[in-house]
């Protein structure tokens, strides 16, 4: 039996032990007793799967014999939530990940701007819940994808003190202009904000902070790339003004790019984080799939 994380409760999960080679939701499907495929796939969506302790919301991620998995079937509070442009991915006592649409703040901005800290506060509040949540990292409005929020000051001072340590894998997927030529690199240099708020690089010390960007090609056509990009550092605009840098800025970017706007959107979407709770140390994985529409574009 898997030892259960403190913020889960006893009784919270069903423990089973693989027994063939398949994939995760396959293999779910199969061998889950007394839940519904619907409400299977509602819960490997970040509602609370574990494989080998570590939250999984992939449906085809790979299992083998021996493997370990906790199958939550505790009804969660986000099952009264409803939004448009927020998402709950998972939540304990401690802190909430949510996948954010485009459209939308990370938080306030003024009174009347929509942000998701006013949508997770409104929801804590109709589930009776005695937190606010605590912004610990922003998206940009037009970035869609995954953040953390924390429920209590103490968790986020936590979180904010030891970032770069807590997160151990930061990835965005996002769609440029152009055919990349290398299938993958790394840019580094140094951001720094001008008076107009538009970052700008330098590859020596302009006294910004310095940015290191890994980034992996997936696929390409003849007008544009889909591309992984893997954050070493976490800057304001870092991936916007990187692509940039590239010559390939992301599509859709007012601000950085080059006119190409194929769908409509700013091209970018955090798809994957990874970080250690702050709290039981337990290793958290959290995947959101590509978004479609940067799918077709490619034909990936």
């Amino acid at each position: 039996m898997i030892a259960q994380n403190n913020y889960n409760k006893p009784g919270d999960y069903d423990h089973l032990v693989v027994n063939r080679d398949g994939k995760l939701l396959e293999w779910l499907l199969e061998n889950v007793k007394g839940l519904s495929k619907s409400k299977i796939k509602q819960t490997l969506q970040g509602r609370g799967i574990k494989v080998e302790s570590k939250v999984i919301t992939k449906f085809d991620y790979p299992v083998s014999p021996g493997m370990k998995i906790s199958v939550s079937r505790t009804k969660r509070n986000n099952d009264i939530f409803k939004s448009r442009y927020v998402k709950i991915v998972y939540e304990d006592r401690y802190l909430v990940v949510v996948e954010k649409n485009i459209g939308i703040l990370s938080m306030a901005a003024g009174h009347s701007t929509l942000n998701v800290k006013t949508i997770l506060d409104d929801y804590f509040k109709k589930s009776r819940q005695k937190c606010t949540a605590h912004v610990v990292h922003r998206l940009d409005r037009d970035t869609s994808g995954l953040m953390i929020y924390a429920k209590d000051k103490q968790t986020e001072m936590l979180l904010e003190q030891d970032w770069h340590h807590i997160v151990y894998d930061r990835r965005y997927v996002a769609v440029v202009s152009g055919v990349i030529e290398a299938p993958e690199g790394t840019i580094a240099n140094w951001l720094k904000d001008n008076k107009a708020y538009i970052t700008y690089s330098s590859p020596v010390d302009n006294g910004g902070k310095y940015a290191v960007t890994h980034f992996h090609v997936l696929g390409q056509n003849n007008d544009y790339s889909l591309v992984e990009y893997k954050l070493e550092t976490g800057r304001k605009n870092q991936i916007r003004v990187h692509s940039a840098d590239m010559g390939h800025p992301v599509c859709g970017d007012i601000k950085y790019g080059n006119g190409d706007d194929p769908i409509g959107r700013l091209c970018l979407h955090a798809y994957v984080l990874c970080f250690y709770h702050p709290i039981t140390h337990a290793p958290m994985t959290f995947e959101t799939p590509i978004p479609t529409s940067f799918r077709k574009l490619i034909k990936y």
